[in-house]
């Protein structure tokens, strides 16, 4: 074993640049399987986690208390369908003053009353102060961002409602309720419905969940259960964020394995032909056939572990800010914390790249293993005699100059060789086409509507942990902000929370009133409304909800209620939002004020200018000139860095081919200087033996892209609820075509530039030298 391990570490620091082209081509490989495997693995692992952890319930039941007894409830954990359950638990529907919000919480939040955070189902985690025992405490469901003087801060509920203190904050993942009180406090706050957790044997499906549900409650008084919720929803909205970058990242995953086994498979075969001449060397100093082939593999092995090592240790750098950038926001927030690269996706690269080395350096060593040593010497000096001659004849007599006809007719000499680099260059075309098309659906969705206002003011600001109201009311701050330089357009907004009859989902009722009621948002179905008793409402919305176009929703505020039609549909995936004109909501909150103003200015008017202009009239406002699209311009940049490791790979891949090329043709070469042919003649001789393989990558791969991105991109808008208008799939147009036809041409010359040249540089001399 020390001669071959000797043979094998002479032999990587003698062929240093195909060592370096070995650890290039795994590094960067690695770098993107890491990245792209590590959100695949961490798009739903993340919330399966934690919902297990806190035995979450697979269904949030609803009652009327009025139709079924707490005793007859109770009887329903009994029953053989269920896994487990907690509760009855009275709930109630309370309100609170605005500022409350300090908290995180609405004008309207769900209260529970629970004698304790355990138990059998949604085991909650009490993560700073104590559970409420006592009449007059308050537990709040929060997540972080607190502070020491949080506890024992006093709440008060309207309207003639007790003033709630603060023990504690517990966060519940699965949301049964925004705040917990004692079960003897609850009866002040006059709850209205009955809360029952259910788990259930088969979570598969919402339609298994339900039909489980039926059959559990099949006994309980018609209209009992008033409302019900899937945990499976829950799962679909907190994940969102991250599985609207699932199927673009599967595509990249799914192009990153197949360049880096192609390259990898063609360097490492190519450095193991290319080093027949040792192998009979070592035939003839005694190695037997086994040795031979240890020595090749560890020569593989050695510059392979090491790249996939830096590159899995980049890869796992690289992924974590990338994975903040995707669990940020209300819904996806919560996992932040408990996200990374998985082990097992680091052990997937770190063992199947190498492999894949070995395998692809194990089939031609074996083919030579026996050879003797006599031939293994000659072997690969050359391609056999007769291949491509009679292609090259034609080409020769086509017209073309003497370099590009000869150019063309190189590949077909190492067919096989050739074969895996075209491959290879089709994949990089392939990912640059799909690449394309994507960042221009981004960007277009990106800069969809976002002329219709450029400076957002909010109605409150804090400071010192107080909230300071604007000193104008409502009319004279709208007039005051219209009335500022620059100003053109001004929109004011508001948001209820209101309940939907018949669903336990939440809803953010949205008044606009002013000049420009879309704000920006793009209308995909139906149309926008024109009375008050009209609404529109978010993609998300519609699908999550069961609720189509035309239909007649009622929505509940406060004892108070409101019919209204759904009149339209615009691209949104907040599944909470509905859209309305002002006297909808006036109708369920009639005290209720904007929270923002949008204003639109004048074109070439400076939005911070703007601001500061709105923070000296009214100190009590915040003005926040509008920031940049960051789900975009994450999935565009990551997009790119993808497009361009995978494109560098491909290109690695044609380096080490011509590489090869030459190395096997250098006899060919001094032939043909010694009869003229000058050093630019045989730099462009080989640049065209490549660039064929990049135009045929190109005829292959723009199809390939253009398919790939039909597939993916309305599985990325399906991933979060969202339709997508016809406007911003539109982007396989001539220009954008013609630009994506040189890409492969771009690969493979960029790939074949450097040895090329340094073909050109050879002398004769240096030619006979190495005969």
């Amino acid at each position: 074993m020390r001669a071959v391990w000797r043979a094998a570490r002479a032999a990587v620091r003698r062929r240093r640049l195909q060592t370096l082209v070995i650890a290039l081509v795994t590094l960067t490989s690695s770098t993107a399987l890491v990245f792209a495997l590590g959100l695949l693995d961490a798009a739903s692992a993340p919330f399966d986690k934690a919902f297990g952890a806190q035995r979450g319930p697979h269904m949030v039941a609803v009652l009327d208390p009025e139709k079924v007894t707490d005793e007859r409830l109770a009887r329903v954990g009994d029953h053989p369908g269920v896994e487990a359950m907690a509760g009855p638990f009275r709930q109630a529907t309370v309100e609170l003053p605005r500022d409350a919000m300090e908290f995180g919480l609405g004008t309207e939040i769900t209260v529970v009353g629970r004698a304790d955070p355990g138990g059998p189902v949604d085991r909650l985690d009490l993560w700073a102060g104590r559970w409420a025992t006592r009449p007059g405490e308050i537990v709040l469901n929060r997540q972080s961002d607190w502070t020491a003087d949080d506890l024992g801060k006093r709440i008060p509920v309207r309207p003639g409602g007790p003033a709630l203190t603060v023990v504690g904050f517990a966060f519940d993942l699965s949301r049964t309720a925004d705040a917990w009180v004692a079960p003897g406090q609850i009866g002040a706050l006059r709850p209205t419905a009955t809360q029952l957790l259910l788990r259930f044997p088969d979570a598969s499906s919402e339609s298994r969940l339900r039909t489980q549900l039926s059959d559990v409650t099949g006994t309980l008084p018609d209209g009992a259960i008033t409302a019900s919720r899937s945990y499976l929803a829950l799962k679909h909205q907190v994940s969102s964020s991250a599985r609207a970058y699932t199927p673009y990242l599967t595509a990249f995953g799914i192009l990153g394995v197949a360049v880096a086994v192609l390259i990898v498979a063609n360097v490492v075969s190519g450095a193991v032909i290319s080093g027949f001449r040792q192998i009979g060397v070592l035939r003839a100093l005694g190695f037997t056939p086994g040795q031979v082939v240890a020595v090749h593999l560890t020569m593989v092995s050695v510059p392979a572990v090491a790249g996939c090592a830096l590159g899995t240790a980049l890869g796992n750098l690289l992924a974590q800010p990338f994975f903040g950038a995707v669990f940020t926001g209300p819904d996806a927030g919560v996992l932040h914390d408990s996200v990374s690269v998985s082990g097992r996706v680091d052990a997937v690269t770190l063992l199947g790249l190498p492999a894949v080395c070995l395998l692809a350096a194990l089939a031609p060593a074996l083919r030579v293993h026996r050879m003797p040593a006599a031939r293994a010497i000659s072997a690969g000096s050359a391609p056999r005699a007769g291949r491509a001659l009679r292609l090259q004849r034609r080409l020769a007599g086509s017209g073309l100059p003497r370099p590009v006809s000869l150019g063309v007719g190189l590949p077909f000499a190492r067919p096989g060789r050739s074969a895996l680099t075209l491959a290879a260059v089709v994949l990089g075309v392939t990912t640059v086409t799909f690449a394309t098309g994507l960042a221009t659906t981004m960007e277009r969705f990106g800069t969809a509507g976002r002329d219709a206002f450029q400076v957002t003011v909010y109605a409150s600001r804090y400071h010192d942990g107080r909230e300071i109201q604007p000193r104008h009311p409502d009319p004279a701050l709208h007039a005051l902000l219209a009335g500022l330089p620059g100003a053109t357009e001004v929109t004011a907004r508001s948001a209820v929370d209101v309940r939907l009859v018949g669903s336990a989902h939440p809803v953010l009722l949205e008044g606009r009133r002013g000049d420009r009621l879309p704000l920006g948002d793009v209308l995909t179905g139906g149309r926008w409304m024109r009375g008050d008793h009209e609404v529109v409402a978010g993609s998300a919305f519609l699908r999550q909800n069961g609720v189509r176009i035309g239909d007649r929703i009622t929505l509940e505020k406060g004892g108070r209620d409101l019919r209204v039609r759904v009149v339209g549909e615009f691209m949104g995936n907040n599944a909470r939002v509905v859209v309305s004109a002002w006297p909808a909501v006036t109708a369920l909150a009639p005290d209720e004020k904007p929270i923002a103003y949008h204003v639109r200015l004048r074109a070439g008017a400076d939005p911070d200018a703007y601001a500061r202009a709105a923070r000296d009239a009214d100190t009590g406002v915040t003005p926040a000139p509008r920031g940049p699209d960051t789900v975009t311009r994450t999935i565009v940049g990551s997009a790119t860095a993808l497009t361009l490791m995978l494109a560098l790979v491909a290109a690695l891949g044609v380096f080490h081919t011509v590489v090869l090329n030459t190395r096997d043709r250098r006899r060919d070469l001094g032939t043909l200087k010694s009869m003229g042919m000058t050093p630019a003649q045989v730099t462009l001789m080989t640049v065209m033996s490549m660039a064929v393989l990049g135009v045929l990558g190109s005829l292959l791969g723009i199809p390939l892209g253009v398919a790939g991105y039909e597939v993916v991109v309305p599985r990325m808008a399906d991933a979060v609820d969202i339709t997508l208008p016809a406007y911003m799939t539109d982007v396989w147009r001539a220009p954008a075509l013609t630009a994506l036809a040189l890409a492969g041409v771009a690969i493979a010359v960029l790939g074949a530039l450097v040895p090329a040249r340094r073909a050109g540089r050879l002398t004769i001399a240096e030619v006979l030298r190495g005969e």
